[in-house]
């Protein structure tokens, strides 16, 4: 902890690196992952071999996916671009499988009023299931997050990795204390960014705050029973 509290400008600038590598690549595959998991919602094959796809890529280790993607993409090694291409690939195997599974969440009356009133399948898809399925699809983007924010931490081995330079710096000059400053900072950055995430999808979806059931209602409505 002193090691940390005695080189804030250094966890600051580690911090935004660690930020940039983790973060991009969760735009970018909301960008990917939502088209693409509203197009195969319905479609069985197709959901079916996205999912068996989205699986095989996720379980390919993510430092063997750093070393090898130079070899595919017009890239060096040392380039962030390899981690931030690599965590993309990761985020759209995730969400691809939970943007589906979030627009099954919808009321199929709620989809079936829509098409009555005369809501095109897109347009049904933007104004009524997506604003629908945030809750279920923030939660899988906030273990999106966290995900990447762990893996950036393995980008250090090759030489990328904001926070995680620590890990490898420290065990090299056998500092204990810079390797425990590192699991802080990473620790304290995952929970910052998913409160943020959590936050951002309440302000999001204000109905499901105005659909609860306060706690004293459900209370002496039990004890009436």
């Amino acid at each position: 902890m002193t090691y940390l509290l005695t080189h804030l400008d250094k966890a600051w600038a580690l911090t935004l690196i660690h930020l940039r590598l983790s973060l991009i690549p969760i735009v970018l595959g909301l960008i990917i992952a939502v088209p693409l998991g509203g197009v195969v919602q319905r479609a069985t094959f197709l959901r079916r071999l996205t999912t068996v796809t989205a699986s095989i890529i996720f379980t390919i280790p993510s430092l063997a996916l750093f070393v090898v993607l130079p070899l595919i993409i017009p890239t060096r090694i040392l380039d962030e671009a390899n981690v931030i291409v690599a965590l993309t690939l990761y985020t759209t195997a995730l969400l691809v499988r939970a943007v589906p599974e979030a627009l099954d969440a919808v009321p199929p009356a709620v989809l079936d009023a829509a098409t009555a009133v005369g809501y095109k399948p897109v347009t049904r898809l933007l104004k009524i299931e997506l604003p629908l399925a945030l809750p279920v699809l923030v939660a899988s983007l906030r273990v999106v997050a966290v995900t990447n924010i762990s893996m950036v931490s393995v980008g250090s081995v090759i030489g990328i990795g904001g926070l995680g330079t620590w890990f490898t710096e420290g065990y090299q000059a056998n500092k204990s204390d810079q390797i425990v400053a590192g699991i802080i900072a990473i620790f304290v950055l995952a929970v910052v960014i998913d409160t943020l995430i959590m936050l951002a999808g309440k302000a999001l979806t204000p109905w499901t705050r105005a659909t609860r059931v306060p706690r004293a209602t459900k209370l002496k409505a039990l004890v009436t029973k």
